[in-house]
C-alpha cells in the first residue's frame, strides 16, 4: 500500500511540474503573470469527466459542498493544488524510523 501511495504522490508531484513549468512559458511569454486555475486545466482536458464530478457531488453529497470547498479548490493554481496533493499521498506512505536505531533488537 504505501508502494501506490508513493507512486501516487511521484505521479501528483510531476504533474504539479508540468502545470508549474506551463505556467511559467506561459507568464514569459505574455510578459506578466500568468497563473491557470485547477478548474480551466481540468476542463482543457477532460470537460466531460469536469461536468460528472460536479453533478455528483451536489447530488450524492451536498449542493452546499460544491458552491463552497469544490468550487474554491477549482479556482486555485493547478500546480499548489498538486503539490498539496502529492505532500499529503506521500505522508500517507511515509514510513517512520523506529526509535531504537536500525540494529536495535
Amino acid at each position: 500500500m504505501r508502494f501506490l501511495l508513493r507512486l501516487a504522490s511521484l505521479v501528483a508531484l510531476a504533474v504539479a511540474v508540468i502545470a508549474g513549468t506551463v505556467d511559467s512559458i506561459q507568464s514569459v511569454a505574455a510578459s506578466s503573470v500568468v497563473i491557470t486555475p485547477m478548474g480551466a486545466a481540468w476542463q482543457d482536458l477532460n470537460a466531460s469527466s469536469l461536468d460528472a464530478l460536479q453533478s455528483s457531488i451536489s447530488y450524492y453529497i451536498h449542493p452546499r459542498f460544491y458552491t463552497l470547498a469544490f468550487q474554491w479548490l477549482m479556482m486555485q493554481p493547478a500546480f499548489a493544488v498538486f503539490l498539496v496533493l502529492s505532500l499529503l499521498l506521500w505522508m500517507a506512505g511515509y514510513k517512520k524510523q523506529p526509535a531504537a536505531g536500525r540494529f536495535a533488537a
